[in-house]
């Protein structure tokens, strides 16, 4: 069974939907600082999509269950100008059947990722993001959007490092999956944006890849080799010499399927 319950911050159920494979919730209601969305399921792999204006994707739910804060404030920012706005939103959720599951596919895209800790993955953790900022923070990685000539607030939202040589940023699956290759989108705001020349990705098996990239605003494709893991982490990122001292990265995809 799937169930979609919408709740206001005080815990007050404000919609509720079931149904055994496919639920589809109408909230009638403007929503508040606060209002969060729990699904149940009896499977961990779903098909989500949190807002009309946001793209459906694949969250996994270890535990069976997720809540969803509905973003507020500052944290707006990253998503759509009309997202969460209005008196009527939906929400729907359907299980993934076995086919799904098996195929290859990019199995890191999580729209619905948020800031912060999460019971439901893929979910993507920085140890810097740009001032703070939900414009510059990790989960844009992950949310399904490559649009990169410019910076700043949606659609151009991507991973900023606040010029930290240090900076890494951490794909939690939330359970084993195996991979091939991923792909990176670097944010090309030039000549406002710098770039990386160089980087790796430590994988969870206990691999690592080294990388090269290039000034471009094009997915850049990096093949892995065939790695079974729970986790990856782009890491010692090399900068070009470009004066800008502001490389980011838009969209980090990684192509595979679960374990």
């Amino acid at each position: 069974m799937l169930t979609i319950t919408a709740y206001s911050a005080a815990g007050e159920m404000l919609a509720r939907a079931e149904h055994p494979t496919e639920a589809l919730l109408c909230v009638d209601r403007v929503y508040e600082d606060g209002d969060f969305i729990q699904l149940h399921s009896d499977t961990p792999h779903l098909w989500v999509q949190l807002d009309a204006t946001l793209l459906p994707g694949e969250v996994y739910l270890p535990g069976g269950a997720m809540t969803w804060r509905v973003p507020f404030g500052e944290h707006r920012l990253a998503y759509s100008p009309v997202a969460f706005q209005g008196q009527r939103h939906i929400v729907t959720a359907r299980a993934m059947n076995a086919a799904e599951i098996a195929a290859r596919r990019n199995i890191a895209c999580n729209p619905a990722d948020l800031r912060g800790d999460t019971d439901f993955f893929p979910h993507c953790t920085a140890n810097v993001e740009t001032r703070n900022e939900a414009c510059f923070c990790a989960r844009n990685v992950i949310d399904g959007m490559r649009h990169n000539t410019y910076h700043g607030e949606w659609p151009f939202q991507s991973w900023g490092i606040g010029a930290r040589e240090d900076a890494w940023c951490l794909l939690d699956f939330g359970r084993e999956v195996t991979v091939d290759e991923m792909a990176l989108t670097l944010r090309a705001d030039f000549p406002h944006d710098a770039y990386w020349v160089a980087g790796h990705v430590v994988l969870s098996d206990g691999a690592e890849v080294a990388f090269d990239l290039a000034k471009t605003g094009d997915r850049q494709r990096i093949p892995l080799g065939r790695h079974t893991l729970r986790w990856m982490r782009l890491e010692r990122m090399q900068k070009s010499d470009d004066p800008s001292a502001f490389p980011a990265l838009v969209e980090w995809e990684v192509f595979g399927c679960d374990a």
